[in-house]
Parts: C-alpha cells; sequence; structure tokens
C-alpha cells in the first residue's frame, strides 16, 4: 500500500467514523426518543411525529442529511467489515469480542434500517401509534425490531469508543478504558429505552 492509498484509508476511516456519530447518530437518538414519547401514551407519539413532519424543507433535510450519511456510513461499513486487515494478537480477548461484534452489528444494523424504511417511512402509510402498534403485534415484525434496536444502539455506543480513539479524544489506555466504560453504559440505558418503546407499541389499546 502505497503512502497516498494509506492516506486516503485514513480520511476515509475518520469521516466513515464521522458520519457515523455526527448525521447517522443524532438520527438514531432524534428516533429513539422520539419513539419513546408513546411510553406517556398514542397522542403523545402522534404530536411528537406530527411537530416532526412539519418541519420545512424536511425531505431535502432527509435526503441530504440522513439518508446520504446513511448510505455511505454502511456501504463503506460493509467493505471495511470484509476487506480490512485485522492482527487479533494485538489487542485482549475483550477488545476482540467488541471488534467482532461491531461488525456484526453493523451489518444487521444496515439491514434493519432498510427494511425498516422501506415498512414504515416509505410504506405510504400515515406514522401513527395505531400504524406502529399494528406492525408490533406481528411476532417477527416485534423480534426483528427488538433485535435491530439492541444492534443498533451497540453499534452507535461501541462506535463512540472508534470515534474517540480516531479523533484524538481518547489518547492513552486509561482514557480508553472509561470512554469503553461510559459507551457500554449508553448502550444499556439506549437499548433500554428502545426496548422499552417497542413493548409499549404492542402493548397499546388502539
Amino acid at each position: 500500500m502505497t503512502q497516498a492509498t494509506r492516506h486516503q484509508d485514513y480520511l476515509q476511516r475518520r469521516l466513515h467514523t464521522l458520519a457515523g456519530v455526527v448525521p447517522v447518530g443524532l438520527f438514531l437518538l432524534e428516533h429513539l426518543f422520539t419513539n419513546a414519547t408513546v411510553l406517556n401514551g398514542a397522542n403523545s407519539f402522534n404530536q411528537a411525529v406530527a411537530v416532526i413532519q412539519s418541519i420545512p424543507l424536511l425531505h431535502f433535510i432527509e435526503f441530504f442529511f440522513i439518508f446520504l450519511p446513511i448510505a455511505y456510513h454502511g456501504v463503506y461499513g460493509l467493505y471495511v467489515a470484509f476487506t480490512s486487515g485485522y492482527n487479533a494478537g494485538q489487542y485482549s480477548w475483550q477488545r476482540n469480542v467488541l471488534f467482532v461484534a461491531q461488525r456484526i452489528t453493523g451489518v444487521i444494523t444496515f439491514v434493519f434500517i432498510i427494511f425498516h424504511l422501506w415498512t414504515t417511512r416509505f410504506s405510504g402509510h400515515a406514522p401513527t401509534a395505531t400504524f406502529v402498534h399494528e406492525l408490533m403485534t406481528n411476532p417477527f415484525y416485534f423480534w426483528f425490531m427488538i433485535i435491530g434496536v439492541v444492534a443498533a444502539t451497540f453499534h452507535f455506543a461501541n462506535g463512540l469508543w472508534s470515534f474517540c480513539i480516531h479523533w484524538g479524544i481518547a489518547v492513552g489506555a486509561r482514557a480508553q478504558r472509561i470512554v469503553a466504560q461510559v459507551t457500554m453504559v449508553v448502550f444499556v440505558v439506549l437499548a433500554g429505552v428502545g426496548v422499552a418503546s417497542i413493548i409499549q407499541f404492542a402493548s397499546l389499546k388502539v
């Protein structure tokens, strides 16, 4: 690999982690906490969705600041997962497990996002609590959502660790251990919020 190629690869990986945290990560957080409004009832969720639907230039924002970053992060992430070399001997057992889990959850998350968008955003149905409830009463979709949310929140939280390494935020073994512990707490909290919302949608009385 030439120096120019290594430099290009370095920039691509930095851009990949940045896209995963800023546009894609923020979209995940917005999605999780919008869905969590259902914990206050169907009307709360419907009102939250109505606020989002009223944003000016929503389709433009979705395409350029959500769909394109997701496509880039997902496609390049698949390329990295299946082509990058990896020297497992230089890492601890725990870090090796997280490395593998990051790639597995990345693939699951990419499939999950495409399927989820296809069955909700591009389904032609209004994104109401009643519509989501009907989806969640299907056992396949319910468990698909559970697995997808857990995979997506893990991928995001563990990706924060990688982001902090690549961008020089966590320098040194101690800082990296602290960031790893914090990001696992983030994973547990976000996964809990997502799973609780799914269960609530499934149990709505509509």
